[in-house]
């Protein structure tokens, strides 16, 4: 099964049951590292992610898949949260973390810059805004930024 289809199966099996759970589905990734392939799922809930909770969807997506079998090679199924410096890739993390610090690694150079740090002022017709003390408010095209993430400062 090609790549993009067993992210799509995977994640019309887990989004509904994590939302029955009051959990948020955030992302599938399957991916080849090294010799191994793994399948990603990372979740979400509101009070933070228990071990509890990735174990309940890693069992329920273990035991889906092993009845429809659509990933023929061998592969780590790895269920997670996002953790503390969780990366953002929807449009609505945008504008649910507004105001909070976060890092942006950049395909191309920005006003010399490969990474960006500041503050989260939202997202502005596919433009991520930030400001930070060195360059004020700029707008960044998402098509530019490879990473968008939170990040934590530890005082």
């Amino acid at each position: 099964m090609k790549k993009k289809k067993v992210v799509d199966v995977v994640a019309e099996i887990v989004e509904p049951f994590a939302k029955a759970q009051g959990m948020e589905f955030l992302d599938v990734e399957f991916v080849k590292e090294g010799p191994y392939r793994y399948l990603r799922v990372t979740i979400d809930k509101e009070d933070g992610v228990s071990l509890d909770d990735c174990q309940l969807v890693s069992q329920h997506l273990n035991s889906k898949l092993d009845s429809i079998d659509p990933i023929e090679e061998q592969y780590f199924l790895e269920v997670t949260s996002p953790g503390v410096e969780r990366t953002l890739k929807k449009d609505y993390d945008f504008e649910r973390f507004k105001d909070r610090e976060i890092q942006l690694k950049l395909y191309q150079p920005f006003e010399g810059q490969k990474v960006i740090n500041g503050v989260l002022l939202g997202l502005v017709d596919d433009n991520i805004m930030i400001k930070n003390e060195a360059m004020g408010e700029v707008a960044i095209p998402k098509s530019k930024v490879s990473v968008a993430k939170l990040v934590v400062e530890f005082e």
